[in-house]
């Protein structure tokens, strides 16, 4: 009698070993398969023949000024050229799109239903005449159902602070760029004028120190021309080396080799902005600025999270259904119930902790609101100031250009001493690096609240429904 039935579980088990890898196949039929990524061994830096063949689409720039000029450097990098490259080849923006494509993971994660959990046990017995004993139960979370809607609101709300957060930092970017290319081509500027300082002060110190040694000055005439001239080349100088530094912080916010002289052209010039499209954009701040927009999807994740820590203190339930049969093959069907009592717990620690990062959300994005009609009326000021500079220099220039015209020619025809014709020529020329410096400071300025103004934010960062991963595509 046993023949029979040990034939028959013989059976069922080949089955069950037939169906168990085709379902296998099936469950792991979408996963994911593991590649290596190796890291790189050497430097992904833009060389000079590397730049001759970059190419930008204008459509994929962060500011309507950008998506309007065409990507030219053939004749040169102008201040716009100059800030599309650092758009797309920064190596701080490819890391904040890379946060970006974090944050879009997590949200596609948040989303996700949570998978069922089965339950498999099969019992064999070692007494003759009985029969193997098995349950299954399938069973899933019904918290984490609950709180899905919440969770995934804040991991899209998140998403869409990461992206404007990005979007800041472009515009950032593309105001280092432009105020980096208005200070190097200051100092192009400017270090002609001051070599020509340099050797002009040279010169009378060489020739007074030559009438000291006959006894024809006294000796702390040539101590302070000689203190003049080497004060002139300190000056030459110092310039080098600011312009140096100026072309190394240039390459490398632009992700260029540190040996690439990037070729520069085109105007340092900055328009100033209307007073009353700035009134207008300062009344409108909220809504231009890419970080206070980005600031409110952070506290609109943190009123999600607050949420499902507000859900989560319910008890939490999980619910599964079964099917049993015993040794002496009689079959039973029920269900389970895991519940957790909220007795101690209840997240109260959660709760608290979620609705005091909310309060710290609120006063951060307070404080960066503050700070931003600060520093926007700060530079109105400054730039207020550095314009009635530079009209001042601008103005006795002329004079100054005409008296050292007439001290050249004085000294052609022997008139005038040397000391009397360098001096003429040296006020001319510091009052043109005067105001070469106004205008760079002026035009750092002007940039400076260009940024700290903002623009028109686009449809994608601007609409309360969320960020879209369309600007990471447009810049990758």
């Amino acid at each position: 009698m046993s023949c029979p039935s040990s034939l028959r579980q013989i059976r069922q088990l080949r089955t069950r070993f037939r169906i168990l890898p085709l379902a296998a196949a099936l469950l792991l039929g979408g996963c994911a398969v593991y590649h290596a990524q190796p890291l790189p061994s050497g430097d992904s830096l833009l060389t000079r023949d590397a730049l001759a063949r970059v190419q930008i689409d204008p459509a994929k720039m962060p500011l309507p000024a950008l998506r309007a000029h065409r990507f030219d450097p053939s004749n040169g990098f102008d201040i716009d050229d100059v800030a599309m490259l650092a758009v797309v080849n920064n190596p701080d923006l490819r890391l904040a799109r890379d946060d970006l494509g974090i944050a879009q993971a997590q949200a596609f994660s948040a989303g996700l239903l949570p998978d069922p959990q089965v339950g498999i046990s099969s019992d064999y017995p070692g007494a003759v005449g009985l029969s193997r004993a098995f349950s299954y139960g399938l069973s899933m979370d019904l918290m984490a159902i609950v709180t899905r809607g919440a969770n995934k609101r804040s991991a899209d709300a998140t998403v869409r602070k990461t992206d404007l957060g990005l979007l800041w930092q472009e515009w950032q970017v593309v105001a280092q760029a432009r105020q980096l290319f208005v200070k190097t081509r200051f100092q192009d500027e400017a270090l002609p004028l001051l070599a020509q300082q340099a050797e002009l002060t040279q010169q009378r110190s060489t020739r007074i120190a030559h009438a000291a040694s006959e006894h024809n000055v006294t000796a702390d005439t040539a101590t302070a021309a000689l203190t003049a001239a080497q004060d002139a080349r300190k000056q030459y100088v110092d310039m080098q080396r600011a312009r140096e530094q100026s072309r190394h912080d240039l390459n490398a916010l632009l992700g260029i080799a540190p040996d690439a002289d990037l070729p520069l052209s085109g105007p340092a010039q900055v328009d100033p902005v209307d007073a009353n499209t700035l009134d207008a954009a300062v009344a409108a701040l909220p809504q231009r600025r890419p970080d206070l927009i980005a600031l409110q999807a952070g506290y609109e994740a943190q009123e999600q999270k607050y949420r499902a820590a507000i859900l989560n203190q319910f008890p939490s339930l999980s619910v599964g259904f079964t099917r049993q049969r015993d040794t002496s093959e009689i079959y039973t069907s029920g269900f389970a119930i895991n519940l957790t009592l909220p007795v101690f717990n209840r997240n109260r620690g959660n709760i608290a902790i979620e609705q005091a990062t909310r309060q710290r959300l609120a006063d951060e994005y307070q404080n960066r609101l503050n700070a931003a009609y600060a520093d926007i009326a700060h530079l109105r000021a400054d730039s207020a100031m550095a314009t009635h500079q530079l009209a001042d220099d601008e103005a006795a220039l002329p004079e100054l250009d005409r008296a050292a015209a007439h001290a050249r020619d004085a000294y052609a025809a022997h008139d005038i001493a040397i000391g009397q014709y360098v001096d003429a020529q040296s006020a001319a020329l510091a009052r043109r690096v005067d105001a070469a410096t106004a205008r760079e400071a002026l035009a750092e300025q002007r940039i400076a609240l260009e940024a700290l103004l903002g623009s028109a934010i686009p449809a994608p960062y601007g609409d309360a429904a969320g960020a879209i991963d369309k600007h990471t595509t447009a810049t990758r």
